[in-house]
């Protein structure tokens, strides 16, 4: 009888501990999401978004973000322009496909999150904290990212001429 008792404390104990360690909410990346980046030149968006989201807002260290970009969904507006950002001057998409950012930890700011975590562009990781609100079930981010700190094109000649820094625009919403 003690056994009995025994393994069904435990089994209690490991059913309610399920909960408390994931209890965040799994969302679903919906259509009209926008990921834009922007500079004096260029400017455009990437069209594929895919990943998966976990986001309590009560209880941020059950959260986590895992999102892929397409790099070849770029689009400058310009089909040559199109074709240099995916070659291997720039993103090199045939050996690094994806944007990818992993997130390692949430904070609650004064104007609404950030997660730190790891963005990986063109063969590089770096430790990266992304700036968001969240808001009617999107997230929504504004932040700006040095390309030559991932070896996104030449600091010279013709590249030269692209900033450094380049702004991104994004909005994801998202359901449950």
């Amino acid at each position: 009888m003690k056994t009995f008792s025994f393994i069904g404390m435990v089994a209690g104990i490991i059913t309610l501990s399920a909960f408390t360690i994931n209890n965040s909410i799994n969302w679903k990346i919906s259509d009209g999401y926008s990921i834009k980046f922007s500079s004096e030149d260029p400017s455009g968006v990437f069209t594929k978004l895919k990943g998966n989201i976990a986001f309590d807002e009560t209880n941020l260290s059950s959260s986590s973000f895992d999102l892929e970009v397409d790099v070849n969904s770029i689009n400058t507006g310009n089909g040559m322009q199109n074709k240099h950002a995916v070659g291997k001057k720039w993103f090199n998409a045939e050996l690094y496909p994806t944007i990818h950012f992993i997130s390692e930890k949430f904070v609650k700011t004064s104007k609404g999150y950030q997660v730190m975590g790891a963005l990986e562009m063109h063969g590089v990781k770096k430790n990266f904290t992304m700036p968001f609100t969240f808001v009617n079930n999107t997230f929504i981010s504004s932040f700006t990212v040095d390309r030559t700190e991932f070896d996104l094109g030449a600091t010279k000649g013709m590249s030269a001429k692209v900033p450094h820094e380049i702004t991104l625009d994004i909005s994801v919403p998202v359901t449950k």
